[in-house]
């Protein structure tokens, strides 16, 4: 499992930006991008490297404001 999912990541559409973003608000404000598919997949290699520097630097990750679903069937 990786780091980034235990936090609660989504991609929408903003009018305001015209763009894709990624967001992350335990951990990031967001980032944008024009590909919903790899703006995911570098939302996520995001939040795995803040908590690789937050353990690495020996803090502890925030904790998260929303909690993902898990398939519990």
């Amino acid at each position: 499992m990786r780091p980034s999912d235990n936090f609660c990541k989504w991609i929408e559409w903003s009018e305001e930006d015209n763009a894709n973003l990624g967001l992350c608000p335990s951990v990031i404000t967001g980032i944008r991008g024009s590909d919903p598919s790899q703006l995911y997949e570098e939302l996520c290699e995001i939040v795995d490297g803040v908590s690789a520097s937050f353990q690495a630097s020996g803090h502890a990750l925030p904790e998260p404001k929303f909690i993902p679903i898990r398939n519990v069937a």
